[in-house]
């Protein structure tokens, strides 16, 4: 054996001894298979990762492996076959030693995998070098998995715990436990999950994010490798291609609808951002040959109903699409009906799962735009624009507003400065129109993502010239700052000389860490060495509030 080999053997030897004798002094494996019935072990995935002198041992492959492309090639390497036939067969004879004593304890779960990646010579060699199941376990989890499904799911009434759904969604859709899926059941149980918990949003949410999660993962290491090589571009983004004379027959199709099923999820629930996702598995089903993947791409996703989706009439002509998330609306009557059954057709679909981060595209005469610099001269902006033309429509856009307002939204025709929440138009004309939607304009900064959105620098520019500065209009311009950015200019520092308005934007700091009253400060002082100054020359109750002011920014506590 040479030198390098022996070395190389024993540097990952160590390595695994590591992994084992970590997980070894856990204190809690017994205890986190209390929590739930849906787990037998803890682990199943063991990665060798060999790169002379920084091998690492884990329980997921990190897949980052183009970093060894930009260091020096040392002048010794293993070769490839020397890790195949001399070294592996040593890792696997240790791990299967190390594994023999564990598999019936809370460590390991019902299988166990161990991989390799190893830094050769010839570039990075991936070996499979061990797949262990346990029959035992896998039974008594398949036998756990019938029995929630039918207690929990099929007769049960009250909604269940998030950890379950995050086990039973990666369960239900493993090869080793189901190795024919059944698409229809599975969707079945999906679905079952979330009706059980539509009660309560933020559990639906999470029970959501665990099934797409689930899904996702079979999409991208289960199905598609079937039929694609798979690479990383520059970016590390996955790119696919299609395998030569791939073929799927009538039983193959099956899991299109599963793939769909995902497309359909991430689009109408995850964040912008996410969407590029659930788009490509739609293109990837329709390049596979699904006819439905074709017609949600015309026509939408089909969860909504024909009448939900079009409407023609004399008036106007609305058409959505889920799936790419237009809204495409033909004004025929310039008139305050047309725009109010617009309206109910947008506000109608984001009540019902429409996509938030949606477009308008605007076929009318009418081109208002609101009074606000830095606005996006979108379609989106000018049906909003024209439809605030008609008062009596004002409760209709607020309810729209408050239908679309959802933070991590964006209008899909705006980014960069210009990105805008959706509900922005409508709560900017509102706001600046009447001071009855002041409580409208708080509630929509509440939800404002101020790393990615700006406008409300420009809007609170807008409200301050509309309103001023009063009693009144302070705590809605305290939500405004709050959620400004740190560019937003305004010229409002002498109506705090003014000890009653002084005394209200007091008020309203009360509470607020140090960082967010300083945040909130800067726009009208400037920095706090310029507002200590004011303080020094100040007297009386206006000389005590600064000093108020600027302890809080300093200490958090107004």
């Amino acid at each position: 054996m040479s030198t390098l080999q022996e070395q190389a053997t024993e540097e990952m030897t160590q390595a695994i001894h590591a992994w084992f004798d970590e997980r070894l002094q856990r204190t809690d494996l017994n205890s986190s298979l209390d929590r739930t019935t849906m787990q037998v072990g803890i682990f199943n995935d063991f990665l060798l990762d060999y790169k002379p002198g920084r091998t690492t041992a884990d329980d997921i492959d990190l897949g980052y492996d183009n970093d060894d492309d930009a260091r020096p090639r040392t002048p010794a390497r293993l070769d490839d076959a020397q890790v195949r036939e001399l070294i592996a067969p040593q890792l696997t004879t240790l791990v299967q030693a190390r594994l023999a004593p564990l598999v019936n304890t809370a460590m390991i779960d019902y299988r166990f995998t161990f991989r390799g990646k190893f830094q050769t010579a010839q570039g990075k060699l991936h070996l499979s070098l061990l797949e262990y199941v346990n029959e035992d376990k896998r039974q008594l989890l398949l036998e756990r998995i019938h029995a929630y499904v039918d207690q929990q799911l099929t007769q049960g009434t009250q909604p269940t715990q998030a950890l379950e759904s995050f086990f039973l969604a990666r369960h239900l859709l493993d090869r080793q436990l189901f190795p024919q899926l059944d698409v229809a059941w599975t969707i079945a149980q999906f679905e079952r999950i979330l009706a059980l918990n539509k009660a309560t949003p933020d559990a639906l949410a999470e029970h959501r994010h665990h099934i797409l999660r689930a899904i996702t993962q079979w999409v991208e290491n289960d199905f598609l490798p079937q039929y694609y090589d798979r690479a990383q571009s520059a970016y590390r983004a996955t790119e696919y291609a299609l395998k030569a004379a791939v073929a799927l027959d009538a039983q193959a199709m099956q899991p299109l609808d599963l793939l769909l099923y995902g497309a359909v999820m991430i689009l109408r629930h995850e964040p912008s951002y996410a969407k590029a996702r659930g788009l490509k598995f739609l293109e990837i089903a329709r390049e596979l040959g699904s006819e439905r993947a074709v017609r949600m791409l015309h026509e939408g996703s089909g969860t909504f109903s024909e009448g939900e989706i079009h409407v023609k009439n004399a008036l106007l002509e609305c058409r959505a699409n889920d799936v790419f998330a237009t809204l495409t609306i033909s004004i025929a009557q310039e008139e305050e009906a047309a725009y109010g059954q617009a309206l109910a057709f947008i506000t109608h679909l984001l009540a019902n799962g429409f996509p938030k981060s949606y477009q308008i595209k605007l076929k009318s005469r009418a081109k208002a735009y609101l009074p606000i610099k830095g606005l996006a001269k979108s379609d989106t902006h000018r049906f909003f624009a024209n439809a605030l033309a008609w008062p009596a429509l004002q409760p209709q856009l607020e309810a729209y507003a408050r239908a679309a307002i959802a933070e991590y939204e964006f209008y899909a025709d705006t980014e960069g400065e210009k990105n805008c929440m959706p509900g922005s138009y409508a709560t900017f004309g509102l706001g600046l129109l009447d001071a009855r939607y002041f409580p409208l304009i708080q509630d929509y900064m509440a939800q404002v993502d101020d790393e990615h959105q700006s406008v409300q620098d420009q809007f609170t520019a807008a409200f301050v010239e509309r309103y001023g500065v009063t009693t009144q209009s302070i705590p809605t311009l305290v939500a405004c700052l709050r959620h400004c950015t740190d560019n937003v200019k305004l010229k409002i520092q002498a109506e705090f000389d003014d000890v009653e308005k002084l005394a209200c934007l007091h008020q309203q700091l009360q509470g607020l860490e140090g960082y967010l009253v300083e945040h909130m400060l800067y726009p009208i002082w400037g920095k706090l060495e310029k507002m200590a100054a004011l303080a020094r020359k100040a007297d009386g109750r206006r000389k005590e509030l600064l000093i108020a002011l600027l302890a809080a920014a300093s200490k958090g506590d107004a």
